[in-house]
């Protein structure tokens, strides 16, 4: 989540649907681009695009995705990185389309140069953004009727664990952790929005770094913020957990941890706005609505 923190494309032109006519021009993070054909050989280099064309029943078209997309299990996984992308390994999968996060090496200029339909699809910074990005491919690869499905799903899951908390959210102070060096995110980004949804407040925005939206912070400022709610972000590549966090010097006191209110997520739905967004809702609704007072 520390890359890529541009706004993710408004909604696209075009009514494609399943076997809607083509070309459609869609808005992406590289301008309007022109789809000729429906694209039947797609390469994603996002996980969180990967997760997106299986939720609209788009995987069909699917030829290859990035090493770091690891949802669905049947995604066709292969040795391409989306950090450090290398062009002719891509256009060697001859697709019809790519997808990317962010131009990386160049990457955007050396598949045009081959003539490769590219959509850069940056990390949204909210829920609505996610929405459209979500339509935006639909729109692009001829799914946009179940692209809208897939939104509603979503949109309906997420309503559903906010209502269940019954406000009970609202003014809990919230430390969001992307690893245990104490980067945190902001309430200006995708996983902030979703604290927002529960009217809670992200101590990390009140911190100064180099990294406005995700700043690092220190232990010393998490204790001071005395935050009602951790989030761990960071329990498949480094191991954390609430006992873990309970170990460290001063944390004892901090109220989320004295009312066990540490929630361990997997780190992968907590950094893809994808449609798995909404299972990270609910752990949150969850963990409110479980809270000792």
């Amino acid at each position: 989540m520390l890359s890529g923190c541009a706004q993710a494309p408004p909604p696209t032109t075009g009514t494609a649907t399943s076997g809607a006519a083509f070309p459609v021009t869609v808005q992406a993070g590289n301008g309007p681009v022109t789809i000729k054909a429906r694209p039947t050989r797609i390469v994603s280099l996002s996980p969180t695009a990967t997760e997106m064309l299986y939720a609209m029943s788009a995987g069909s078209q699917v030829t290859a995705v990035d090493d770091q997309s690891d949802f669905p299990t049947n995604a066709p996984r292969t040795k391409l990185s989306g950090f450090k992308p290398n062009a002719e390994g891509v256009a060697g999968y001859k697709p019809d389309l790519v997808l990317i996060q962010n131009d990386a090496n160049g990457l955007l200029a050396a598949l045009t140069r081959l003539k490769i339909t590219v959509l850069v699809l940056p990390s949204a910074t909210t829920l609505t953004s996610a929405y459209a990005q979500m339509t935006a491919l639909g729109t692009a690869t001829g799914h946009q009727q179940q692209a809208a499905q897939a939104v509603a799903a979503e949109k309906s899951k997420i309503a559903t664990a906010v209502a269940s908390t019954q406000g009970r959210g609202k003014g809990l102070k919230v430390y969001y952790e992307v690893d245990p060096t104490y980067y945190s995110a902001t309430s200006k980004t995708f996983v902030g929005d979703i604290y927002r949804q529960f009217g809670m407040i992200d101590i990390a925005d009140a911190a100064k770094g180099t990294a406005p939206d995700y700043p690092q912070l220190s232990a010393e400022f998490v204790v001071r913020s005395a935050p009602d709610l951790i989030v761990l972000a960071d329990t498949k590549c480094c191991g954390q957990s609430a006992a873990t966090v309970g170990k460290r010097p001063a944390f004892a006191d901090v109220p989320a941890v004295r009312t066990g209110s540490v929630v361990a997520v997997d780190d992968d739905i907590a950094s893809r706005w994808g449609p798995r967004a909404a299972d990270l809702t609910a752990a949150v609704a969850a963990a409110i609505v479980h809270r000792k007072a």
